[in-house]
């Protein structure tokens, strides 16, 4: 495993002063900030020309800080988390102690527990950072999403405060994750598959 510790170094202080960053998620490059940092989330809003309306998915380390920023998982959250071994979205009911902005208008909120073997630098981010981190694609809304760093648009990297380095893009697979919104009644729906 790649040792991160430097380049967590130097990507905390940005997060935790509001700073938004520049980063390779499990999935794709993406635009991140602290989850809780209402102030920090509407700079990501800005950066993509984006409504509001739409709300974002978060990165969490595990289950346990899922457990803190929702008022119940559903039972069939903790088994799709356990056996899944691709990058998969869950959509929760009842978001709290996040940015207001990153909630649904139904009080639900997307969150990812990147897989071990990929993106180990977002969930150490994650982990060290304490609290969950926005994942949202790097781009202008409606654009294509960038596959690569390469394919990132000049003004979306001259509007962050951090560009994590290009080396470390091994984790970002390209690919989108799948989307599940879960309620607490069991019922599950497949957003993207």
């Amino acid at each position: 495993m790649t040792d991160y510790k430097a380049i967590i170094d130097e990507v905390l202080p940005v997060l935790k002063a509001g700073g938004v960053i520049l980063y390779p998620t499990d999935t794709v490059w993406g635009l991140g900030c602290d989850a809780t940092n209402e102030e920090a989330v509407r700079k990501v809003f800005e950066i993509k020309r984006r409504s509001e309306a739409k709300s974002l998915v978060l990165l969490a380390c595990d289950l346990d800080m899922v457990a803190r920023h929702v008022r119940q998982i559903p039972g069939i959250a903790i088994d799709l988390v356990e056996v899944n071994d691709a990058p998969m979205t869950i959509i929760y009911p009842g978001a709290m102690g996040l940015a207001p902005s990153v909630v649904a208008e139904d009080g639900s909120v997307g969150i990812r527990i990147p897989v071990e073997g990929s993106g180990e630098l977002c969930r150490e981010i994650v982990r060290r950072l304490r609290r969950p981190l926005v994942s949202t694609s790097a781009n202008i809304s409606g654009e294509p999403t960038p596959a690569s760093f390469g394919e990132i648009s000049p003004e979306i990297k001259a509007a962050v405060d951090y560009t994590v380095p290009r080396k470390y893009e091994e984790g970002a697979t390209g690919k989108a994750s799948q989307i599940i919104k879960l309620g607490l009644g069991g019922e599950v729906e497949i957003i993207r598959a």
